[in-house]
C-alpha cells in the first residue's frame, strides 16, 4: 500500500488551478510528492498574531490537504527573520561575513521548531512517513520524537551543506548536527553537500560510517544520500509554447529588436551572484565594440527578504551598477541593461527563456539552482540557447555540457558570454540535446519517488 506523506516546511505554498504558473520548483515538486502519496503539507502560513495560538486552517487546494499556523510576532523575528535568515541562510552559503550570531535567534528557532512538532503531532498516524525540508525545521524530527513518535522520518536540505572549517563557527554547531541525527535518513542536493556533511561529523563528532551511506554518531545509526531535485521539463517546455508563453517570446523579442538577449532570472539575494554578473556583463561591452548595439541583457530579480537590512543593500548596489552600465554604454536607440525588480509567471519566464541566446545561472553557492533545468526545458531544439552556469550551482553535477564558468572571475564570465553569443548553432544543439536527456531521465518525479522509496525502506526494515 502507498505510504501516506506528511510534508513539513518552513512556507506551505500548494498551488491553485490558476497559479500553477508562478509557483516555484519546490512548490511544484511537493505539490507533486503529495498528489502521488496523499498525506498533509503543514507549515507556516506567513501570518504572525500577538501570540502562539496552536491553531491549524485545513485547506484542500488541487487535490492537496494543507495545514497552516500563525506564528507570533516575537517567534517570526527569532525564528524567520532571525535564525533562519540571518545566522543559517549565509553560513550555509558560505557568507560567513554576514553571519548574525544572536542567542534570541538560536533559542526562538528552538521554541518555534518545538511549537510546531507539538501543533502538527495530532495530524500524525502511526505509519505516516515523515519529510521534513530544509534548514528552518531541523530540530522538529527531535521534538516529534520526544513526544512519542516513531515514524519513519526524513530530512531533505535545499541549500549547501557548508565546509567543516565554516560550519564550526556556528555557536551549539554540534547541537545542530545532532539533531539531524534524529531522522532515518538525510537527503542532500549534491554529493558535494553531502561529503561535507560527513567530513564534520567525522571529524567533529567522532561519526563512523557504515555501508549504504549509513552512519552512526550521537547513538544513532542513519543513512545520508545525495537526492538532486528535479523539474517537470515537458511540463515546462509546454509552458513555453503555450499562449502565455509565445505571448512573452514574442513581446521581448519585439522590443530587442532583433537584438541578441541574455537573461538572468533570479530572486534578489546575495548568493545569486548578480553583482558579479553585471560587473561581467559590463566587460565584455568595454571589450568587445562590435557587440554594441548587438546584444541586450536582461535580469529579473523580484525581491525577497525586503526587511532584512542586507537585502536592501543589495537592491541599491544593483541599482547603481545597472544605472552605471546604461550610462555608459547606451544609445537614443539602445539600452544595453534592462533591470527588472519584479516577478513573472512560469510560462512568461518560460517564453522569455526561449526568446534568449544565453541563460545566465551564476550564483556564488546555490544548493541547486532549478533556473537552470528550466532554462534548458524552455529551449528550442532547433536553435537553442546557451545555458551560462556557475561550477558552484549544484545543477552543475548533471548540467556538464553548459558552459561552466567561476562566477568570481569578472573575465571568466565575460568570456563565456562572448563564446556563448557567437557559439555555432550545432554546437548549441549538441549541449541543449545533452542537458535536455538528463533533466527528463533525472526529473522530479525520479526525485521525489528514489527519497520516499528509500524512506520507505528503511521504515520497513525497522519493522521487519
Amino acid at each position: 500500500m502507498t505510504p501516506r506523506l506528511i510534508v513539513m516546511s518552513n512556507r506551505v505554498n500548494v498551488p491553485t488551478a490558476r497559479d500553477e504558473g508562478a509557483a516555484g520548483g519546490l512548490a511544484m515538486a511537493l505539490t507533486s510528492a503529495l498528489r502521488e502519496y496523499k498525506g498533509i503539507w503543514f507549515g507556516w502560513s506567513g501570518q504572525t498574531s500577538e501570540r502562539f495560538t496552536g491553531q491549524v486552517q485545513l485547506d484542500r487546494i488541487n487535490g492537496v490537504t494543507s495545514a497552516t499556523v500563525d506564528l507570533q510576532t516575537d517567534d517570526y523575528e527569532e525564528y524567520y527573520a532571525g535564525y533562519a535568515n540571518r545566522t543559517l541562510w549565509p553560513l550555509f552559503h558560505y557568507r560567513v561575513d554576514l553571519v548574525d550570531y544572536d542567542r534570541d535567534f538560536d533559542t526562538g528557532y528552538r521554541r518555534v521548531n518545538r511549537r510546531l512538532a507539538r501543533t502538527v503531532d495530532p495530524f500524525i498516524e502511526p505509519d505516516d512517513l515523515i519529510w521534513v525540508h530544509d534548514y528552518h525545521m531541523i530540530p522538529i524530527a527531535a521534538e516529534l520524537k520526544a513526544l512519542g513518535r516513531r515514524n519513519a522520518m526524513g530530512f531533505f536540505l535545499h541549500v549547501p551543506w557548508p565546509p567543516r572549517q565554516l560550519f564550526v563557527t556556528l555557536p551549539n554547531h554540534r547541537q545542530l548536527a545532532e539533531a539531524l541525527f534524529a531522522y532515518d535518513l538525510i537527503g542532500f542536493q549534491t554529493h558535494e553537500w553531502l561529503e561535507a556533511f560527513i567530513d564534520y561529523v567525522v571529524h567533529d563528532a567522532g561519526a563512523v560510517l557504515g555501508e549504504n551511506g549509513t552512519i552512526t554518531c550521537f547513538g544513532r545509526t542513519v543513512r545520508a544520500a545525495a537526492y538532486p531535485i528535479g523539474i517537470d521539463a515537458q511540463e515546462f517546455t509546454a509552458m513555453a509554447e503555450s499562449e502565455a508563453g509565445r505571448t512573452a517570446h514574442d513581446m521581448l523579442v519585439s522590443s530587442a529588436r532583433d537584438r541578441k538577449l541574455i537573461i538572468g532570472a533570479d530572486r534578489l539575494d546575495y548568493s545569486k551572484g548578480i553583482e558579479a554578473r553585471f560587473a561581467a556583463y559590463e566587460a565584455l561591452l568595454e571589450a568587445h565594440e562590435d557587440l554594441h548595439r548587438q546584444v541586450v541583457c536582461v535580469q529579473i530579480a523580484p525581491p525577497s527578504r525586503e526587511d532584512v537590512n542586507t537585502y536592501q543593500r543589495i537592491r541599491e548596489t544593483l541599482d547603481s551598477l545597472a544605472g552605471r552600465i546604461n550610462g555608459r554604454f547606451s544609445d537614443v536607440d539602445w539600452t544595453p541593461m534592462r533591470y527588472v525588480n519584479r516577478g513573472y509567471s512560469r510560462q512568461a519566464l518560460a517564453g522569455f527563456f526561449r526568446a534568449s541566446r544565453v541563460g545566465l545561472v551564476t550564483p556564488l553557492r546555490d544548493g541547486m539552482n532549478l533556473v537552470a533545468k528550466e532554462y534548458v526545458a524552455a529551449q528550442d531544439p532547433e536553435d537553442p540557447g546557451v545555458l551560462i552556469l556557475s561550477r558552484f550551482a549544484g545543477a552543475s553535477e548533471q548540467l556538464g555540457d553548459a558552459l561552466l564558468v567561476n562566477p568570481f572571475s569578472t573575465d571568466d564570465l565575460a568570456d563565456a558570454m562572448q563564446r556563448a553569443l557567437t557559439m555555432p548553432l550545432a554546437e548549441r544543439k549538441r549541449r541543449n540535446s545533452a542537458m535536455r536527456a538528463v533533466i527528463d531521465r533525472e526529473n522530479v518525479a525520479w526525485w521525489r519517488d528514489r527519497f520516499v522509496t528509500d524512506l520507505t525502506a528503511l521504515r520497513d526494515a525497522t519493522h521487519a
